[in-house]
């Protein structure tokens, strides 16, 4: 134990000695360009729809048939009721739930007018506006065509009939972009700092000399392992502290959630992102390299985690390469728990497929790692 505190302090020292960064090459970003370039798109496309129908009239099956024939609308299925549909919204099943109440067919023919609840996943605002105008052209495109059915009508006088549809947004009521997107940027704080450091340290290691002095030394790779990772580790939570706190403070970003949960599962996710840089800095000889193949990952993980683009509107492939990513987890985790108040079992899913990332990355890392005793 007295091993690894001792490299542990030699770690801190030279982290906090290091003050430059070394420029970054514009080489593989052509390679980013392309690929990322057919996967992002700011279009809202497969948008998950479910509804509430209390009628289960001839009226109501045609507008959710609407619905079903839109292209940017994925209709899966009908609650029977509004609990269901809000622990659907709730776990992420569902972006979009239109509720048509009772009579409304009835209400339509006497009344003239009728209203429909419409409930958006506001979390992401941009989305929310967006998902918000395609439901009302569906809506008015089928309120025009009763208006057209009813003139049709012979011998009687119609009168003009109006469907209002009633807009309740969730999770961020007042479409704040910033509400959406701080907890994001935290997210690439952590990931970008973690990475970098650590993908640089052993290189750095490498690049001085000390490293080979470090392999004839009784040191255990192990306690070498966790003495350079752990002072990362404690970096990357200090990060997520002062994150917090800006986000609260300037930002008044809300924390519905547990914060020992997101403490819990950033410790996790800090741990991924160690092996990577360490797997990263056994088969690199400059911080230059390292930095620049560190950069050229973030760049990926960044774009394809649903931070900038929704994942549901990437393309089938794309979406498949997202399982992969494990800034795509912790940014969902990150929104689920602060913005929705979600649990322990909400983000059991992605607290698993994490820790599997952590002990797949990290037993790389120290496979790849040669020391020689």
């Amino acid at each position: 134990m007295k091993t690894i505190l001792y490299i542990i302090q030699k770690e801190f020292k030279q982290i906090f000695r290091n003050k430059g960064m070394l420029p970054i090459i514009f080489i593989l970003p052509l390679l980013q360009l392309v690929i990322l370039s057919n996967a992002a798109t700011f279009e809202i496309k497969n948008i998950k729809f479910g509804y509430i129908d209390k009628d289960h009239s001839t009226s109501s099956r045609a507008l959710i048939e609407k619905f079903n024939a839109s292209t940017y609308f994925n209709v899966l299925t009908d609650f029977p009721s509004e609990a269901i549909a809000s622990a659907a919204m709730l776990k992420g099943e569902v972006d979009v739930v239109l509720e048509i109440p009772q009579y409304f067919e009835r209400d339509l023919q006497k009344e003239k007018h009728n209203s429909l609840g419409v409930t958006i996943n506001a979390i992401d605002g941009a989305a929310a506006g967006v998902e918000n105008v395609y439901v009302n052209q569906i809506i008015q495109r089928f309120n025009q065509k009763i208006k057209i059915d009813a003139l049709q009508v012979l011998d009687q006088q119609i009168q003009p009939i109006s469907i209002e549809s009633i807009p309740l947004f969730w999770y961020n009521k007042t479409l704040n972009y910033k509400t959406f997107m701080v907890p994001g940027i935290l997210v690439l704080l952590v990931t970008m700092i973690t990475l970098f450091l650590s993908g640089m340290n052993i290189v750095r290691e490498k690049e001085i000399g000390t490293l080979e002095q470090i392999n004839v030394t009784p040191i255990k790779k192990r306690q070498f392992i966790i003495g350079k990772l752990f002072p990362f580790w404690v970096i990357g939570m200090g990060l997520l502290t002062i994150g917090l706190i800006l986000e609260r403070v300037i930002f008044n970003v809300p924390m519905l959630g547990s914060l020992a949960l997101m403490y819990f599962y950033t410790s996790i996710y800090i741990l991924v992102v160690l092996g990577i840089g360490l797997f990263i800095s056994n088969f690199t000889d400059t911080q230059q390299q390292a930095m620049f193949i560190s950069w050229f990952f973030t760049v990926i993980f960044i774009l394809m985690s649903g931070l900038f683009t929704p994942i549901e509107s990437m393309p089938k492939w794309a979406q498949i390469i997202t399982e992969f990513n494990p800034v795509k987890y912790f940014v969902e985790v990150m929104r689920m728990v602060m913005l929705k108040g979600s649990g322990f079992n909400d983000i059991l899913p992605q607290l698993l497929k994490t820790a599997l990332y952590a002990f797949v990355m990290n037993g790389l890392a120290v496979w790849s790692y040669n020391k020689t005793n």
